[in-house]
């Protein structure tokens, strides 16, 4: 297939209580960036406490590569990149002209998956979207029933108060499934790394934006299941800890599709090209490079066509760059990045959030780490309706759901 405070606890003994009218709503909330360790800074009063009565895990291990797009796709399709088609945030598709990256909307691109809201929405569970990845997107002719576009302008707490919106309005339009989106953490670990003043502040602003989704919650009598997760987690970045691949290799001999904490490169029929390619495969300083067809299991990757003919997975806190794509990053944000991700998925820093609260789930199970394809049959679960086929494993998931 190509496939806190006492208001705050007494929100959340609210949360814990289930509503008897209607089925408790699913919420689904992406804190883009925030690294599982960083519920330990003792920060996020509003998120250690949503762990603390229901489900975390040690950490969610994200897909491969461990970057945004393929990661949100993964959330809400089950599948993993080389399945769900968004193999990186920027890409080729050999088939098709042009390019894909974050800004796109041309459902060709998307089009190898079907995202939850879709399965939802046919199967008349009203759903609503603020600022998922891929959500302005019309997949087989279906969007969500409320939506808007991502748009950094508009704050945390402006979006937590739309889907409270969102659940004000009447039974026949209210979401019973709803996905929200903050990328402040995310944001912050670029600019001024994991372990910087800036990141603590993010992580404080979406933690307030969290509790008051929880006060709002409580104060409308909604006991609603939280599932809030992360993308992926962050690397610090040293400032010297960079290849420019120009030193490895020709680079005008081959493509690079894409570069910086994993590298694609598609091979030309050339003799020049081929030689770049022994070259890669060669031992090379701070990264590894495999032919697609044999890049590592675990990492789940290589089968899928717009997957580059060469794939390279960089030592955890390098960059390897060409020095067009540096001097493109100087012309924009001067100085190497002080955080990235997109390295080996297994590795503790790329170790994504995971939390869940609710009528539906535990109260103190901690879980062992699991892939974050499990998310989608969880989340289906609790809707009620049919999967369609995923990678993931509810079996995985299954210990922090109430018998």
């Amino acid at each position: 297939m190509r496939i806190l405070t006492a208001t705050l606890a007494l929100a959340l003994a609210f949360i814990a209580t289930p509503a008897l009218a209607d089925p408790a709503p699913v919420i689904l909330i992406s804190i883009d960036g925030f690294r599982a360790d960083y519920l330990n800074r003792g920060i996020s009063p509003a998120l250690s406490a949503l762990a603390a009565d229901g489900v975390r895990a040690e950490r969610m291990l994200p897909s491969f590569p461990s970057v945004t797009f393929p990661n949100h796709t993964t959330l809400v399709t089950g599948l993993y990149p080389d399945h769900n088609g968004i193999v990186n945030n920027n890409f080729v598709d050999k088939a098709m002209p042009g390019a894909f990256s974050m800004a796109s909307k041309d459902e060709q691109w998307w089009g190898e998956s079907t995202p939850i809201w879709v399965t939802a929405e046919r199967a008349g569970v009203h759903t609503g979207v603020e600022f998922w990845p891929g959500v302005a997107v019309v997949h087989q002719g279906v969007r969500p029933g409320l939506y808007h576009d991502f748009d950094h302008k508009i704050s945390p707490d402006a979006r937590v108060d739309t889907v409270l919106g969102w659940l004000d309005l009447p039974a026949d339009q209210r979401p019973s499934l709803a996905l929200l989106y903050f990328e402040a953490v995310d944001s912050a670990g670029h600019g001024f790394g994991p372990d910087s003043p800036e990141l603590n502040t993010a992580i404080t602003t979406i933690d307030t934006a969290v509790a008051r989704l929880v006060a709002g919650l409580k104060a409308r009598g909604i006991a609603a299941n939280l599932i809030i997760v992360a993308d992926h987690g962050m690397a610090p970045v040293g400032p010297h800890n960079l290849v420019m691949l120009d030193d490895v290799i020709d680079v005008p001999a081959v493509k690079v599709v894409f570069d910086g904490p994993v590298v694609g490169i598609d091979i030309p029929d050339t003799r020049r090209a081929k030689e770049m390619r022994r070259a890669l495969l060669r031992h090379q300083p701070h990264m590894h490079c495999w032919p697609k067809a044999k890049v590592p299991a675990n990492l789940h990757y290589g089968s899928n066509p717009r997957v580059p003919d060469l794939v390279c997975e960089v030592e955890t806190g390098w960059l390897v760059l060409t020095r067009e794509g540096f001097a493109r990053g100087q012309a924009s944000h001067p100085g190497v990045e002080k955080g990235a991700h997109g390295y080996d998925n297994h590795d503790p820093l790329m170790g994504a959030l995971f939390i869940a609260n609710g009528p539906a789930f535990q109260a103190g199970r901690v879980l062992p780490p699991f892939p974050n394809v499990d998310v989608y049959p969880l989340m289906t679960k609790l809707l009620g309706i049919t999967p369609l086929p995923n990678d993931g494993h509810l079996a995985d998931v299954a210990a922090s759901l109430k018998p």
